[in-house]
């Protein structure tokens, strides 16, 4: 007899040793999950393909014969050896998990359509990503790397510049159409404003872009505030009404043709970027060399921007004949 014939089906014996190790039929079949009779006709099965007893059944439990009890302890120590090696296993498939975190808005506009080409490339690498404007939450314990809108100062991390922060309107086609007023930065302030209100208020409002373009306005009228960028960009792609659009947050929006740059090349640039964060003196993870290098090639193979010289320490205001780029 080949030993292929001589071994039974590993659920036969996972049958049999949660039958001997609850005593009855029943509690084997709450501990696997499956019902009493998949249990019953399993370790009849596994009976037939010994021919030998292994249970003596009564009306409200079972009880090892000699033969069953013989069976058990190399039945456990076996099922053990295999629990324990595929605990291993799936401990080394969890080393390959990459914990990831990145804003609102680079997680959904910039990051995700980008992943399907890195898992596709890197099947054995799982990302996780957690998208959150909470700059606490992105630098937690557990983050590999953290994608943060800052200054490139974070005390205790290797921070990599991925790009600058170049801010614009935008908004649906439709809206264009039916809104032409939207094409003069100065009737800005009197038609359908997207704004974001959350924790970070240094972040560029309206109030803000319009005055760097030298036309300082108080809140609009007709305005919806939101409290993450992805609903805004959504809001303006929807036709709602006019957001601020940060550069390669909504390239590819623009390209697709679901949102348009009403005042044409106007925009404002910001003293502030992205960076790709890592923890200094972090454990060496090969996993995570591959994800931070494809992140630095993607931003190496960003679209540039024209820019004028700043106008002050933290804001510039740039028309089409800039020079410098992001």
């Amino acid at each position: 007899m080949t030993r292929q014939k001589v071994l039974p089906p590993l659920d036969y014996l996972r049958a049999f040793e949660a039958a001997a190790v609850h005593g009855s039929f029943a509690g084997a079949a709450r501990a696997l999950s499956i019902s009493e009779t998949a249990i019953s006709r399993k370790v009849r099965l596994l009976e037939l393909h010994y021919d030998l007893p292994l249970f003596v059944r009564g009306d409200r439990s079972i009880h090892l014969t000699e033969q069953g009890q013989r069976l058990l302890q190399p039945v456990r120590s076996s099922l053990d050896t295999l629990r324990d090696a595929s605990q291993e296993m799936m401990g080394l498939a969890q080393s390959h998990t990459i914990n990831i975190a990145a804003t609102n808005s680079v997680a959904s506009l910039w990051l995700m359509p980008r992943l399907h080409q890195f898992t596709s490339a890197n099947p054995r690498i799982k990302i996780r990503l957690t998208a959150s404007d909470s700059d606490a939450e992105c630098l937690g314990d557990a983050i590999d790397l953290s994608i943060l809108r800052g200054d490139g100062d974070w005390p205790g991390y290797d921070a990599r510049f991925l790009f600058g922060e170049t801010v614009f309107p935008v908004c649906a086609p439709s809206y264009l159409r039916a809104h032409p007023k939207a094409r003069q930065v100065d009737a800005l302030h009197e038609l359908d404003l997207i704004d974001i209100a959350n924790q970070h208020t240094e972040w560029m409002n309206w109030q803000a872009w319009l005055g760097s373009q030298g036309h300082p306005s108080g809140p609009a009228d007709r305005a919806t505030v939101v409290n993450t960028y992805p609903l805004a960009i959504q809001a303006a792609a929807d036709g709602v009404g006019i957001a601020l659009g940060w550069m390669h947050l909504v390239d590819r929006l623009l390209e697709q043709g679901d949102l348009v740059r009403p005042v044409g090349e106007s925009s404002t640039r910001t003293n502030s970027g992205y960076y790709l964060l890592r923890r200094d003196n972090s454990k060496n993870l090969p996993e995570r060399d591959i994800v931070e290098s494809w992140l630095l090639a993607q931003s190496a193979a960003r679209k540039r921007y024209s820019q004028k010289a700043a106008k002050s320490p933290s804001v510039s205001s740039q028309g089409s004949d800039g020079r410098a780029l992001d």
